[in-house]
């Protein structure tokens, strides 16, 4: 019983229906292109989100079920391979985010740049939802931006403090690097040059 309400549950799905007939080969290219992750990661990720119970995931479900769900996807997976996928997506995204984040911080790019990269994450990412079929409540989509503002305001708060200090710091180097030795301090005698490090006293200089 369970197994034909699982069949029917993979019969309803109807995303990734825009990539029917493409090859993974294909998809694969497309994504790498534009992304870090593969076909498989793109397409379990999905799913896992999809399919998601209090329970977790139906790893069995999904990897069973994968060439019905997924158009390009010809092969069954376990639910470990299942497992792996997610987590290789996972880990890519977090890879990705503190790559993004230390070249926002590090004064690298100028805040027009970082827009200018945002802008276009955003409108690949929502080719994707679009090519795979996920659509996005307006409410939920402008949620989804109004966070994503409020991280990158904080990135630009501490990217300047980072900026600050460093530019304070160099500041303090260089003023300790300007002072003069004060009268008298730190000025070696002629005598004293002439003998230098390392030279021994004349025997009855009384030294």
């Amino acid at each position: 019983m369970q197994e034909r309400e699982g069949e029917a549950d993979a019969q309803k799905y109807q995303k990734f229906k825009k990539v029917d007939g493409a090859t993974y080969q294909k998809v694969n290219a497309f994504l790498r292109k534009r992304t870090y992750v593969t076909a498989r990661e793109w397409a379990i990720a999905r799913l896992c989100a999809d399919f998601k119970t209090t329970s977790g995931s139906e790893m069995t479900f999904i990897g069973e079920h994968l060439p019905e769900l997924v158009p390009f996807m010809t092969d069954t997976y376990t639910p470990q391979a299942v497992n792996q996928a997610r987590s290789a997506f996972k880990r890519k995204v977090k890879k990705a985010g503190a790559t993004f984040f230390y070249g926002a911080m590090c004064g690298f790019f100028t805040a027009e740049e970082l827009d200018d990269i945002l802008f276009e994450a955003s409108e690949v990412a929502k080719f994707l939802l679009e090519v795979e079929g996920t659509r996005l409540d307006i409410d939920e989509e402008i949620s989804i931006e109004d966070r994503i503002t409020d991280v990158m305001r904080n990135v630009a708060q501490s990217a300047a403090k980072v900026l600050k200090a460093r530019e304070a710091g160099e500041d303090q180097h260089l003023d300790v690097g300007d002072q003069q030795p004060a009268e008298g301090e730190g000025r070696v005698s002629g005598e004293d040059r002439d003998q230098g490090p390392g030279k021994e006293a004349e025997p009855g200089s009384g030294v």
